[in-house]
């Protein structure tokens, strides 16, 4: 097994070190998130950093890199408040992945790729059609981590879309019947196969399986 120290890590060429960071944490959650600006341009980008925070109040938390260059996402969920997070699918990764581009503010990435723009009643913000599970979301709090000089999003989910089709009885979605990928370092994309899921784990019982 091959052995980096912090060291030999910060001797590495910026590029193979950027993978090597990235991929070494494991697989990370694929998304869109879409957002509109005040004069109503229409935005989507690629995020692999929206964790789930808590379930009651329903809360999610995704990484803004430095703000120091134009951060399209940022501005405009800052200028409105609200944001759709969005699963990609199989289909949908050449042109997710295109959406890391560098276009100009006020470009919207839809127009550059073959991803649709889809909204629903009572919601201004887009949501990227096709997508399997989708979540309306409000800004809520951002902290600042001074060690990278990144931010921290907090929101809160307002409403939850999905294919009926992934959900069990128990309100658990099954992902993988939707083809959501995940994403392996930058630019590896993943399509996860479930191998079992098991009951809430109590002491000196047994692991139980929900399929055996």
């Amino acid at each position: 097994m091959t052995a980096l120290s912090q060291e030999d890590l910060s001797k590495l060429e910026k590029v193979e070190r950027l993978n090597l960071i990235n991929s070494c944490t494991g697989y990370k959650s694929a998304n869109l998130i879409a957002t509109k600006s005040l004069d109503g341009s229409v935005n989507v980008a690629i995020f692999s950093s929206i964790t789930h925070l808590g379930s009651n109040p329903a809360l999610i938390g995704f990484i803004v890199r430095p703000t120091i260059v134009p951060r399209n996402t940022y501005k405009n969920i800052k200028a409105t408040g609200y944001f759709t997070v969005n699963h990609i699918t199989e289909e949908m990764i050449a042109d997710a992945h295109h959406t890391s581009a560098n276009y100009e503010s006020g470009v919207s990435e839809f127009s550059k790729t073959n991803l649709e723009e889809e909204y629903k009643e009572g919601i201004a913000f887009p949501f990227t059609k096709g997508s399997p599970v989708q979540l309306y979301c409000k800004y809520v709090n951002e902290y600042y981590i001074k060690e990278n000089d990144t931010v921290h999003i907090i929101a809160s989910i307002e409403n939850l879309f999905f294919d009926e089709n992934l959900r069990h009885k128990d309100g658990w979605l099954q992902i993988e019947k939707g083809n959501v990928v995940a994403i392996n370092g930058l630019d590896g994309y993943c399509l996860p196969k479930l191998l079992d899921r098991f009951e809430y784990a109590r002491k000196d019982t047994p692991t139980k399986s929900f399929f055996k």
